[in-house]
């Protein structure tokens, strides 16, 4: 039955099941204490004042005193008040998300891959291809590119549709291309990971779209109502260990796609030409027995 799955699917339902794994659950901490004293960190040193600045400019913008003034109107003037604080989230979260995923990628996946190779993948024959300097400096560059995606972007996110699909597509591509590199860099040749990257395309970067929107998910937890900005560092601190656990499910399911790929990839035999028998080359060309006239 197994065999007749698609990949990607065979993939998800296995990276599932590793999330369960204790090696998985023990590494999904490291991330969490590493985010959580950051969080915490900035939360205290800079909260206040990072919510002071932002209600000081907002304060000084003409569309916003008329909001204040209508939900004033209407019996909400409360609502004004947790305006700064969740537009500060709102800017704070994208850099969260993105130290998380490279957390993650340095941290996490090495062994993810390890695991999944020792358990699955025990015969497939390691081509080391990219060094840990490789992996950092692919990363980086492919978290400045999203970056700036989203900044290029972020006027585009007043058309409704739009703030439903460009971010999880950038986060998508941020996701494709990070993970696949790691999940390949210790098995794979500079030459295979290309290939696959070329032919896999789109199932990764569907793969990556959908780890975008289910990393958009913790998202919900302060959006739902203005009693969570109370909590705030709480609350980032919850919403970075959600995001690690389903960062650490989005390089499962990359380490299970791309580690398979590379198995029927090798399984492929080479189009070569059958070899020229020797005795057949030294033969004669009937032509040239014929006798002389």
């Amino acid at each position: 039955m197994l065999s007749g799955m698609n990949p990607m699917f065979d993939a998800f339902w296995r990276a599932v099941a590793y999330c369960l794994h204790p090696r998985v659950v023990a590494l999904s901490l490291l991330p969490l204490v590493l985010m959580a004293v950051v969080a915490l960190g900035l939360g205290y040193f800079f909260w206040d004042a990072a919510v002071a600045g932002m209600d000081a400019w907002l304060s000084s913008l003409a569309l916003v005193e008329r909001l204040s003034d209508w939900l004033g109107a209407i019996g909400l003037p409360g609502l004004r008040s947790v305006l700064a604080p969740v537009v500060v989230l709102g800017l704070v979260t994208p850099v969260l998300v993105v130290a998380c995923l490279l957390a993650v990628a340095w941290l996490m996946t090495p062994s993810l891959v390890q695991l999944v190779g020792e358990r699955r993948f025990a015969s497939l024959q390691r081509r080391e291809s990219a060094s840990w300097w490789a992996s950092v400096a692919w990363t980086l560059g492919a978290t400045v590119l999203a970056l700036l995606a989203l900044l290029l972007s972020m006027p585009l996110w007043l058309i409704p549709p739009l703030v439903l699909v460009l971010p999880p597509l950038i986060w998508g591509w941020l996701t494709y291309r990070v993970f696949t590199l790691d999940a390949l860099a210790a098995h794979a040749s500079a030459a295979e990971r290309q290939q696959i990257l070329r032919e896999h395309r789109l199932p990764l970067l569907a793969m990556g779209v959908l780890c975008g929107y289910l990393g958009a998910a913790p998202t919900l937890i302060w959006a739902s109502g203005a009693m969570w900005v109370v909590l705030a560092p709480l609350l980032i601190t919850l919403a970075v260990w959600l995001y690690t656990l389903v960062l650490a499910f989005s390089s499962l399911w990359f380490v299970h796609y791309a580690l398979a790929a590379l198995e029927r990839l090798r399984a492929v035999p080479l189009d070569v030409p059958p070899p020229v028998s020797v005795s057949a080359a030294a033969a004669p060309s009937p032509l040239l027995d014929l006798p002389a006239p």
